[in-house]
C-alpha cells in the first residue's frame, strides 16, 4: 500500500485545501489567544484531543494543539486512535509509504521499534476510513509543517500493550505523542455534561479503567494513562465541552475533552509536611472553593500568585467532608500533575458536589462539615506475589493502597486504618470497594502504596 489517501475528506472537514488551511489556521489562532499555558516553555509531550468533524470538536482540538509552543522541535508523530469501522485484537500498523490529505503528504515513520512485540501488526483495512486518526492531520500539518507520521489504530487491546508501545515510541523531544478520542455519546447536554466532568477528573487521576460508553478512545487512553503515571508525567486539562456548546444543538450531544501531558522538570514530586501557616491556607482555599459553588458560581479560580511556593508546586490530594462523625464526602488525586492549592481546591468541589455516593451538598449542610485534606506522597509499586504476603507486609496506619485487578481500582487511604484496623479486613474491604471479592486474589492483582500527612 502507497498511499492511504483521505477518507474523510469533505465530510469531516474542507475537501478544498485552501479552504481547509484557512478554517484550521483560524481555529487555532483563535485557541492561541484565548488560552493561557502555565507551561508556556515547554512542549507537551502527550496530547489527548477529540475527532468529531471540525465544525464541532474542532474547536476543543485546536485549543490542545495550541499548547504546542514550539512546533519546530516536533520532527516525529506518534498517533493513536480507536477502530471505528474493523473489529480486531491489537494495535494495528500500515503499509503505507504516506497518509494523504488535502494539504499534501505525510510521509510515514518505520515501525522497526515496535519488532517482535506480541499484539501488533500490519492491518491496512482498520486504516483505510478510519476517521479518528485522519481528522487529526490538517492540526498537525498546519501546526508543524514537516514530520513523519506513525500512525496506529488500536483495537482489543490492553492498557498494558497500549503502554509498552508508547514507550517504545518514546523518543526525545523531536517526538510527540497524541491520543484520539470522544467522550460521551448521544446524550442531552446537561447529561452529558455531568458525565464528561465525571471522567475529565477521572483522567486528570490518571484513572486507567475508562470504559467505552465514558469515552471510545478508552483503550488508548488508559494504556496511556498507565503510563503516564509510571512516567509521572504532568496533567493539564485544556478544555472540556460538547457538541452542544459548538454547534447549539444540546438535545443529543456528543462530549469532547482536551489534555496535554508534560514530562517533569526535575523532581517536583517529593514534599515536605506543611507548616500551620500552609494547612490554615489550604483549609481556606477548600471552604471557599466550595462556598464559590453553593453561592451559584460556576467555577473557582485559585489566584497562585497569593500563595507560597510550597504550594505552587505539585501535589496531590484527598479532600474528606464529614458531617456529624459520618463521611459526607471524599475525593481526590492519587498522582500529583497540578498545584497542590489548585488540586485542594478542585477536589473540596468534587468531595462536595461529585462523589457519586451522595447528593450534592446543600448550604444548611455546609455550617455542619468537618473538612480535612490529605496529602499524598507520589504512589510506588507494592510487589506481593499473594493475599498473604500483602496482609504480612503492610503497615497499619501507615500504607494508603491503590488496589488494581481485571479493569477496576479502588484506593483506601491511611485514615481509613482507623475503621479497619486488621490488615486482613483492610485489604477485603477495599477489594470489595473495587467491585471484587472480598477474599479473592488473582495473578493479575497490581498493588501500590503511599503515605500521607493529614489535617483539620
Amino acid at each position: 500500500m502507497a498511499d492511504r489517501p483521505a477518507a474523510v475528506a469533505g465530510t469531516f472537514y474542507e475537501g478544498d485545501s485552501r479552504a481547509l488551511r484557512d478554517n484550521v489556521g483560524h481555529l487555532l489562532a483563535a485557541a492561541g489567544g484565548a488560552l493561557a499555558n502555565p507551561n508556556e516553555d515547554r512542549n507537551p509531550k502527550v496530547l489527548i484531543a477529540p475527532h468529531a468533524g471540525h465544525a464541532y470538536s474542532g474547536e476543543i482540538a485546536a485549543s490542545v494543539y495550541a499548547r504546542l509552543i514550539n512546533p519546530d522541535r516536533i520532527r516525529r508523530v506518534v498517533l493513536l486512535g480507536p477502530s471505528h469501522r474493523v473489529g480486531f485484537r491489537g494495535i494495528a500498523t500500515s503499509t503505507a509509504s504516506h497518509y494523504r490529505t488535502p494539504l499534501g503528504v505525510i510521509p510515514l515513520a518505520p515501525v522497526s521499534d515496535l519488532a517482535g512485540l506480541d499484539g501488533v501488526g500490519a492491518l491496512d483495512d482498520a486504516h483505510a476510513e478510519e476517521h479518528s486518526l485522519e481528522v487529526h492531520l490538517p492540526f498537525l500539518q498546519v501546526t508543524l509543517g514537516t514530520f513523519e507520521l506513525l500512525p496506529l489504530v488500536v483495537g482489543d487491546a490492553s492498557p498494558d500493550l497500549v503502554a509498552a508501545v508508547i514507550d517504545r515510541l518514546w523518543g526525545d523531544d523531536a517526538t510527540l505523542i497524541v491520543v484520539s478520542t470522544d467522550l460521551s455519546h448521544f446524550h442531552d447536554h446537561a447529561t452529558a455534561s455531568a458525565l464528561d466532568r465525571r471522567t475529565a477528573d477521572r483522567i486528570a487521576a490518571f484513572d486507567d479503567t475508562l470504559r467505552g460508553e465514558d469515552a471510545c478512545g478508552a483503550r488508548p487512553v488508559n494504556g496511556l494513562l498507565r503510563l503516564a503515571r509510571r512516567r509521572e508525567l504532568e496533567i493539564e486539562e485544556v478544555d472540556v465541552r460538547n457538541s452542544g456548546d459548538t454547534t447549539g444543538d444540546r438535545s443529543r450531544v456528543v462530549g469532547y475533552g482536551g489534555w496535554a501531558l508534560f514530562e517533569r522538570v526535575g523532581d517536583k514530586s517529593s514534599r515536605a509536611p506543611l507548616d500551620r501557616h500552609e494547612q490554615a491556607l489550604l483549609l481556606q482555599v477548600a471552604r471557599d472553593s466550595i462556598v464559590e459553588l453553593l453561592n451559584g458560581n460556576k467555577r473557582y479560580r485559585v489566584e497562585l500568585g497569593r500563595f507560597p511556593a510550597s504550594l505552587k508546586a505539585l501535589g496531590a490530594s484527598f479532600v474528606t467532608l464529614e458531617k456529624q462523625g459520618q463521611l459526607r464526602g471524599c475525593i481526590g488525586s492519587l498522582v500529583a500533575h497540578r498545584e497542590l492549592v489548585a488540586d485542594v481546591a478542585h477536589n473540596a468541589q468534587s468531595a462536595a458536589f461529585r462523589d457519586p455516593r451522595f447528593p450534592g451538598l446543600t448550604l444548611a449542610e455546609y455550617a455542619q462539615i468537618d473538612l480535612h485534606i490529605s496529602v499524598l506522597s507520589a504512589p510506588e509499586p507494592f510487589p506481593v506475589e499473594s493475599r498473604e504476603a500483602l496482609i504480612d507486609a503492610l503497615r497499619p496506619g501507615v500504607d494508603g493502597l491503590i488496589l488494581s485487578e481485571g479493569g477496576r481500582r479502588a484506593t483506601y487511604l491511611p485514615s481509613v486504618w482507623s475503621q479497619l484496623p486488621e490488615p486482613d479486613r483492610f485489604v477485603s474491604e477495599l477489594r470489595r470497594k473495587a467491585g471484587l471479592s472480598p477474599d479473592g486474589w488473582s495473578p493479575q492483582t497490581v498493588m501500590e502504596r503511599y503515605t500521607t500527612f493529614e489535617f483539620s
